[in-house]
């Protein structure tokens, strides 16, 4: 028969009982019989209930409630703490790490699934629910460990771009995530440029407009094997930022930048300036006069201010960041070369980001019809490249 468990206010009336039985005369072993329980129950319960009143009673049982609920709390607030430092190893932005770090933190602390998912706000069925790669996962890879092999200084939002111009479906965001699991070198920050507005002591700014509005040019020296030095003159369109030409010969002068400049005006017509520091090859008074002669104007830049040339100068960068700085030219004629091919990539196929990430001069693709398409929308003619011939042009001055 099991056994009767007495609440504490019954307990307190028993007491009562017992005391009014003594007062009488009574002995305690006899009013002890009278409440049906054994003396050392009785004295148990006069230790703990001893000169307490029923309200007495029920006062230190919501004590004794909320000193449990007090103690489950800081139990609780321990054990998330100890979660927490668990996990305080690393940041954990992805789904995948998380996943991870609760699987450690039930292993070493033996804590509930439910328990690690919300101090660690982790929803149970992402915590459940297996990671399922894509299809194209590998494919995807592939094309962008080729085209970073292909563009070493290129980060992961222009090889977006070249992914997108092959086929692929992508986001920037995927691409990223690959970019960085396979540990993909990252380009070097580049430094800040000066502003392109009017600063104390400047020329005054002329902003381009249109195509064959404004052109810049300025020089750039390398090396070849043997160590003799060559030039570079580079000229750019201003607006449309195409590389218009890169003339290299071990020695430039006025002449040769008249030269330049001629060619480039038959085939396009004068723009309207022409910007360039304060060169002893660009402030000549021959040079001057020509082009004063064909209808343009200089715009000269204020001695030692090369940011008022920023087009050019961020020009002049990636030249020597894309190309110089990792070929070894072993000869003019070899870096004549490679220096063309370069301008050519750069122009139609290297995706520019002022541009929406799409090349200066792209080139067109004329499908059966004969009407020419655009380099954007050029995936989905008839003739465009599949993902998988995505670094088909990777190889274009390799």
């Amino acid at each position: 028969m099991a056994r009767k468990r007495h609440k504490p206010e019954e307990i307190v009336a028993k007491l009562r009982q017992v005391d009014v039985l003594t007062a009488q005369g009574q002995s305690i072993a006899e009013a002890v019989r009278t409440i049906a329980v054994t003396e050392t129950t009785y004295f148990r319960w006069r230790a703990e209930y001893g000169g307490l009143k029923s309200d007495q009673v029920k006062r230190l049982k919501d004590l004794e409630l909320e000193n449990a609920r007090l103690r489950r709390a800081v139990s609780d607030l321990t054990l998330d703490k100890l979660i927490l430092t668990q996990a305080a190893r690393g940041k954990l932005l992805s789904p995948a790490r998380r996943r991870a770090c609760i699987d450690q933190v039930r292993a070493e602390l033996g804590v509930s699934e439910r328990r690690a998912c919300a101090v660690l706000r982790q929803h149970r069925s992402t915590q459940r629910k297996p990671p399922r790669g894509r299809d194209d996962e590998a494919a995807l890879t592939a094309d962008i460990i080729a085209l970073a092999k292909a563009y070493g200084r290129y980060g992961y939002r222009r090889i977006t771009a070249l992914l997108r111009h092959a086929g692929w479906a992508v986001n920037a965001k995927r691409v990223q995530r690959i970019w960085r699991r396979e540990g993909l070198k990252v380009p070097q920050k580049q430094p800040k440029r000066g502003r392109l507005w009017l600063n104390d002591g400047s020329c005054v700014r002329l902003r381009a407009e249109r195509p064959n509005h404004v052109w810049s040019y300025d020089f750039v020296e390398d090396r070849t094997h043997d160590g003799r030095k060559f030039r570079m003159l580079c000229v750019i369109d201003e607006f449309t930022r195409e590389a218009l030409a890169i003339r290299v010969k071990r020695r430039l002068n006025s002449t040769d930048v008249l030269e330049t400049l001629a060619d480039l005006m038959i085939l396009r017509g004068p723009p309207a300036y022409v910007r360039s520091d304060n060169g002893p090859e660009f402030i000549a008074q021959a040079l001057r006069d020509w082009i004063a002669a064909v209808g343009s104007q200089t715009a000269y830049i204020e001695p030692g201010s090369p940011w008022e040339n920023g087009y050019c100068e961020s020009f002049n960068s990636k030249l020597r960041d894309e190309l110089l700085n990792g070929e070894l030219f072993f000869s003019l004629a070899e870096a004549q070369v490679l220096i063309e091919a370069w301008q050519r990539h750069f122009n139609a196929v290297r995706p520019h980001s002022s541009l929406g990430y799409r090349p200066p001069a792209p080139e067109t693709i004329i499908p059966r019809g004969g009407t020419v398409v655009p380099w954007a929308s050029a995936p989905a003619v008839e003739g465009a490249r599949s993902p998988n011939q995505t670094v088909a042009s990777a190889n274009a001055i390799h």
